[in-house]
């Protein structure tokens, strides 16, 4: 019997049950007391935000779906967050900027377009289906991408950097696909045009 979401599902993926967790190393040692997320680069209002003054930033929620490269893909995830778009208009990228640079702990990096980030469906997330996420998932502040790969949906945001041009980011130097989209199956280097 197929699953009700079989239309939903990417090529390539299977529908999990439960929310497998994975990342590259050991989870950091989090304090939300000193947590901050810089935004830098080309914008007009380079701004540093505590994690209380990042979270009074206007809030949404949004029901998204995520899909790993792992091949397992998460249906229906509720998201409560602060909107992407809403971030960049407090930074207000500058016109030469094309591309975003998302900084998480331990020198984690992936690099995504300006674009891609103004989508409706796009925030920045501690709290998944009405409990904050685990240390594990990204808290306190987690990229949620919902129509890319989940490498690029940042754990441990710290930094957002906007840049005018590209460049890779940690595992996208390390041979995975520079766009990473779930339905064209974009998951390595050398499927690239």
């Amino acid at each position: 019997m197929s699953s009700p979401n079989a239309h939903r599902l990417p090529p390539g993926q299977y529908e999990a049950r439960g929310w497998p967790v994975l990342h590259f190393g050991a989870p950091p040692a989090v304090n939300a007391d000193t947590w901050t997320v810089s935004g830098s680069g080309a914008v007009e209002n380079p701004t540093t935000w505590t994690l209380d003054q990042f979270r009074a930033l206007p809030r949404t929620t949004l029901t998204a779906d995520f899909h790993c490269v792992t091949k397992f893909s998460v249906f229906d995830n509720e998201w409560h967050g602060v909107a992407a778009r809403t971030v960049l208009a407090e930074l207000r990228p500058t016109a030469e900027a094309s591309h975003v640079m998302l900084h998480g702990a331990e020198g984690y990096t992936t690099n995504v377009p300006l674009d891609a980030l103004l989508d409706d469906d796009v925030l920045f997330a501690w709290r998944r289906n009405g409990e904050d996420l685990s240390v594990e998932h990204g808290w306190p502040l987690r990229l949620i991408l919902p129509k890319r790969y989940a490498w690029k949906s940042a754990k441990w945001v710290n930094g957002i950097e906007v840049m005018a041009g590209d460049r890779r980011g940690f595992w996208e130097e390390r041979g995975y696909h520079n766009d990473a989209d779930p339905f064209t199956e974009q998951r390595y280097s050398y499927q690239e045009a």
